[in-house]
């Protein structure tokens, strides 16, 4: 995620630690410019709103680059290597 110096992270966490369905979450800065912070972002929860979330993170400046795992179901499964990635 890539967002302006301000909110901080500590705000930003608060927003999206509020919202329904989400338990916690974590924000941690990779990188720092004149303008901008590059953010990585874990969130869990049981019933977590994509939209909602998306719309949180935008007002506050934010734009989210990717969304690089997603873990849903009544079971979490691992991420395991497989052939593909050898």
């Amino acid at each position: 995620m890539l967002k302006p110096h301000h909110p901080s992270i500590v705000e930003l966490s608060r927003r999206l630690s509020v919202l329904d369905g989400i338990s916690g979450v974590n924000l941690t800065i990779d990188e720092v410019d004149q303008d901008t912070e590059s953010i990585k972002i874990t969130i869990e929860g049981t019933s977590i709103d994509y939209d909602l979330v998306e719309q949180t993170i935008s007002e506050s400046g934010a734009v989210i680059h990717s969304v690089d795992s997603v873990s849903a179901g009544k079971k979490l499964i691992e991420e395991v290597e497989t052939p593909q990635d050898r």
